[in-house]
């Protein structure tokens, strides 16, 4: 919701310092650079490398050219710690230790388990809400949504390239517009559909005409920041206003006050920058840890919303935050097909008979 519009802030402020960093405009790094192409990315030295290197490395991407950026990165870390100097960032980030194709281990393990903790909620959202529910294909919707933008955070983490980059980016501003247009599906489509159906096409409209400026024309960080923020302040001010009015007549939307509030804190945990711990650990990755719970939060109000009123007023208990779920999800996993597109196994022609 919310707190993607500041990551995009952190984003794009770490993208427009990479052009230039303290560690790759220093002389003994590209002088280290030069001479390991030289040595290593070219003729028969080429072919060495490319018959030596893991299947899962070339596979990801990584090249040659990348592997001496990668060694020298580490030879000029060494001298900046044997002088004492603070470690540098190159090409606008930390320098991390490679595990094997992931270039920042720590943050691709925690979008990853984001986008899992999205799969699992959506399971329990379509297992739990009925299909008729008025909200029931706005959520579904916006589960997919997020959990894509999990996957394209995944693979940025693994390997920053500019089409990795570039989808990271496009996928968390489609977060943000869907959590626009799930607000307004809530608090006025509901009552007025054709309102939603127009606010959704200027929505669709908006995104398409971002993307294809930022893809056809030119990438320009400053115009990304600036109509994610906007979007993004449009968004969190839309929920809250529609928590603060309706709290007295839906006991659950004080969890969507806490959701909205607790995504903007979180976030400010990415201005923590420090070098990473153990050159895994930063704050990107804590802060990307730290939103794990919150889709169970926020899925929780989605199930509440579903009832319209609080599990205290209706008797209801929430199948999506009781104990035991773990444990029936589990033993649920056989039957994800059937949860997750419509039909079950060995019967997939279920949806259209």
């Amino acid at each position: 919701m919310a707190g993607e519009t500041v990551r995009l802030v952190l984003l794009v402020g770490a993208a427009a310092l990479a052009s230039g960093s303290q560690g790759d405009r220093e002389p003994v790094y590209r002088d280290c650079v030069l001479r390991c192409e030289e040595r290593n990315c070219s003729g028969g030295a080429l072919k060495h490398f490319r018959s030596r290197q893991p299947i899962y490395m070339s596979l990801a991407g990584w090249t040659c050219q990348d592997d001496c950026k990668y060694e020298c990165m580490w030879v000029t870390v060494g001298l900046y710690l044997q002088e004492g100097h603070k470690v540098p960032q190159f090409h606008g980030k930390w320098p991390f230790f490679r595990f094997l194709c992931f270039q920042e281990p720590a943050s691709a393990v925690a979008s990853f388990l984001n986008g899992l903790a999205s799969l699992v909620m959506l399971c329990r959202y379509r297992t739990s809400v009925p299909a008729s529910s008025p909200m029931y294909p706005t959520c579904v919707a916006f589960a997919w949504v997020s959990l894509n933008a999990w996957f394209w955070s995944t693979v940025f983490h693994t390997r920053d390239t500019d089409v990795t980059e570039k989808m990271d980016y496009f996928c968390a501003s489609t977060v943000i517009l869907h959590s626009v247009y799930l607000c307004c599906v809530r608090t006025v489509g509901l009552q007025r559909p054709a309102v939603a159906s127009a606010f959704r096409a200027l929505l669709l409209l908006m995104l398409t005409a971002h993307v294809s400026y930022l893809s056809l024309v030119r990438f320009d960080y400053g115009y990304n920041l600036a109509a994610n923020v906007a979007i993004g302040l449009v968004n969190a001010a839309w929920w809250l206003t529609w928590c603060l009015r309706n709290r007295q007549r839906l006991p659950h939307v004080h969890k969507c006050i806490v959701v909205v509030l607790l995504l903007q804190g979180l976030s400010l945990l990415e201005l923590l920058d420090f070098p990473p711990l153990f050159w895994v650990l930063d704050a990107h990755a804590i802060w990307h840890v730290s939103t794990i719970p919150v889709h169970v939060l926020f899925f929780s109000i989605l199930y509440l919303d579903m009832k319209g009123v609080g599990p205290e007023s209706c008797n209801l208990p929430s199948p999506l935050l009781t104990p035991t779920w773990p444990s029936q999800f589990l033993a649920s996993v056989q039957t994800w097909p059937q949860n997750i597109w419509g039909w079950k196994m060995g019967n997939p022609s279920a949806p259209w008979s």
